[in-house]
C-alpha cells in the first residue's frame, strides 16, 4: 500500500501583466491520498497556458528555541514560523 500524504495542488496561469509572467488562479488542498491519485489529478487540471505546482502540505521542522520538532504547512512566512529568530525575536 502506497503512503498516504496531504498534498496542495498551486494552479498558475500565464499573464505577462504579471512580472512574473503567470498568476496564481488558485489553491486546491487534498486530505491525505497517495501519489498516484494526485497525479492523475494533475493530468486532468493540465491544459494549454496553465503550469501546476504540487506541495506537500505539511513540512517538518525544528523548533529554533527547544530542539523538538514539529510540523507547519508549506506557505507558512518565515517571520510565523517557531523554526526562525524572527519568530522569536518579536
Amino acid at each position: 500500500m502506497s503512503k498516504l500524504t496531504a498534498y496542495t495542488v498551486e494552479i498558475y496561469r500565464a499573464d505577462r501583466r504579471v512580472k512574473a509572467g503567470q498568476r496564481l488562479v488558485e489553491k486546491r488542498d487534498f486530505d491525505p491520498v497517495t501519489r498516484d491519485y494526485i497525479d492523475t489529478v494533475i493530468e486532468k487540471l493540465q491544459t494549454k497556458g496553465i503550469v501546476i505546482k504540487l506541495h506537500e502540505t505539511f513540512v517538518t521542522k525544528n523548533n529554533l528555541m527547544g530542539g523538538r520538532e514539529f510540523t507547519e504547512r508549506y506557505d507558512t512566512p518565515h517571520f510565523c514560523s517557531p523554526a526562525s529568530e524572527s519568530y522569536w525575536s518579536m
